[in-house]
């Protein structure tokens, strides 16, 4: 198992229809990094911050997943798991068509 990997992928919306997994220190970080800079905070940056630091080994990587967890509630930006996975499914098939 990779170290830098969260215990279980946050998603994201990265734009209206474009919905992002983040499941490592890697993915978070370089989403923190492309975060355009008038929106960024305290938040984003104490996100960032320990997301670097995870990265490092001076911080647990759990540490950083609830950082990055609060930044996305925050930024309004966080996608449930299940719809997320649910979208995943119905784009891999090909039909475009979620299931109800």
């Amino acid at each position: 198992m990779n170290p830098e990997a969260f215990s279980s992928p946050l998603f994201v919306k990265r734009a209206a229809y474009v919905v992002q997994e983040i499941a490592s220190l890697a993915d978070a970080i370089d989403f923190l990094n492309d975060w355009p800079e008038d929106r960024r905070d305290v938040i984003h940056e104490a996100a960032l911050r320990a997301c670097c630091d995870a990265y490092d080994r001076r911080k647990p990587v759990s540490v950083a997943r609830n950082a990055f967890f609060g930044f996305a509630k925050r930024a309004a930006i966080l996608e449930d798991a299940t719809s997320a996975m649910q979208l995943a499914r119905c784009l891999q098939s090909g039909t475009g068509k979620v299931q109800a």
